[in-house]
């Protein structure tokens, strides 16, 4: 039965029996302003190329740095790549070859590669704190452009040496480090309960699509022209990107241009029971939530072998399995895209499972939770039981991030499940 938009629905008691988490108390009927054309979803596009970019800027060094390195420097050292004999039949293309080579050892670029997450970790808390006071808005429109100018100036970083590139890195996961809390705060205010993992999940989703798009572009990059022109394109990608988003996009409903009357009444309204008169930060009482730290450390356990696949994978599929610069594009892509789509596909499943099917949240967020951990690691850990198997090891790399995307349905948002709206008086954690 449909509520009109001006009133506060009331759950009844089994709603408040079966879940009494404060995502559905209250709750708004999945049914209400129109999706076509709204404000709310016309947000979840902008921010789907917004972290398509973020994420491209992420790891387009990881596809870059195996043409920057020069291949006798890993190589030579490398004894375990040697089991693996060449599959590959030499690239026939004339190769631009005015990229300029450096000879960085393995560890060097270890320390390259993992320099990003020295900054990235420092702003993760102080980003939902920031976008209380300046909104979400401009926090993740200038943490992308800030990526993105910094992105521009990496060739440079890499001829004055190891030190300013390691430092560039870490400036760049100083902006990236603020996106995932600010876009938090601004879901806390546009996201109607029932349509929260539909709204978040094409967001987010576009993180892999950015990893799937930016690896094989890097690496044909590489092959046709040289690796600076990777930083060069994604960094004007950007800076477009923050334009269209500073122009179009609102912290909330009631300070939108361009929203109907009707949608902004129904958004209120199902956000209306969720809202907070906290003012200050509990910190005690969130120290002491045994569901604010179950979610840290399923982040902290998943994040671990989401990084460091995205970080290192181009480099496995060089120094390990052999692939040229092409190839290693687009199969270190794969995986991502697989990730991609169970994103898109978990969101709609779990938010039909609650409206449709009276499924608990708790129980949607512990189901999807259990497949995007318990998978990933089952075949992760089988993939390092398979040798020089090339067709297996990429299959197994690939099922295994694909059912990491049933976590963004799972505990990603689970944030905004314990946490009140309160229209930036709330403060959001988190660790992405």
């Amino acid at each position: 039965m449909m509520r009109s938009p001006g009133r506060d629905p009331a759950p009844s008691d089994g709603e408040e029996a079966s879940d009494s988490t404060p995502l559905l108390q209250g709750a708004w009927p999945a049914e209400g302003a129109p999706v076509c054309c709204s404000a709310r979803y016309n947000l979840a596009v902008l921010a789907f190329f917004g972290f398509f970019v973020l994420y491209a800027l992420r790891v387009n060094l990881s596809v870059a740095l195996v043409d920057m390195v020069d291949s006798n420097t890993t190589s030579a050292d490398n004894v375990t790549s040697k089991e693996c004999a060449e599959h590959s039949a030499p690239v026939k293309i004339l190769r631009r070859q005015t990229g300029k080579r450096y000879q960085w050892d393995a560890e060097t670029q270890g320390w390259i590669l993992g320099s990003f997450f020295y900054g990235y970790i420092v702003t993760q808390v102080p980003g939902g704190y920031i976008a209380r006071k300046v909104g979400g808005k401009r926090l993740l429109g200038f943490g992308i452009l800030g990526t993105a100018v910094f992105t521009l100036f990496t060739p440079i970083a890499a001829d004055f040496g190891v030190g300013a590139l390691v430092v560039l890195r870490a400036l760049e996961g100083l902006g990236e480090g603020v996106t995932f809390p600010a876009m938090h705060a601004m879901w806390s205010s546009w996201a109607p309960p029932l349509e929260r993992s539909k709204l978040l999940s094409i967001s987010y989703a576009g993180a892999q699509l950015g990893t799937v798009v930016s690896l094989p572009l890097s690496g044909i990059i590489c092959l046709y022209m040289n690796w600076t022109y990777v930083f060069y394109l994604f960094g004007i990608v950007g800076i477009i990107w923050f334009i269209l988003w500073i122009s179009l996009v609102s912290d909330t409903p009631e300070t939108h241009m361009r929203i109907s009357q009707y949608e902004k009444e129904y958004i209120l309204s199902s956000l209306r029971n969720q809202l907070s008169s906290q003012k200050s930060v509990p910190w005690v009482p969130m120290l002491k939530s045994l569901p604010l730290w179950a979610i840290v450390v399923a982040h902290f356990s998943y994040n671990w072998t989401f990084y460091t696949l995205l970080t290192l994978l181009p480099t496995y599929m060089k120094e390990i399995l052999r692939f040229n610069i092409q190839e290693n594009g687009f199969l270190s892509a794969l995986p991502y895209l697989g990730c991609w789509l169970c994103m898109i596909l978990s969101g709609q499943a779990a938010d039909n499972l609650r409206a449709k099917w009276n499924v608990s949240t708790v129980c949607v967020r512990r189901v999807f939770t259990l497949i995007g951990m318990i998978g990933p690691a089952v075949f992760l850990v089988a993939a390092g039981f398979i040798g020089c198997d090339y067709s297996l090891a990429v299959a197994f790399l690939t099922i295994s991030t694909a059912l990491g995307g049933f976590c963004s349905s799972g505990f990603s948002i689970n944030h905004l499940d314990i946490a009140p709206s309160a229209h930036h008086d709330s403060w959001h954690i988190v660790g992405i």
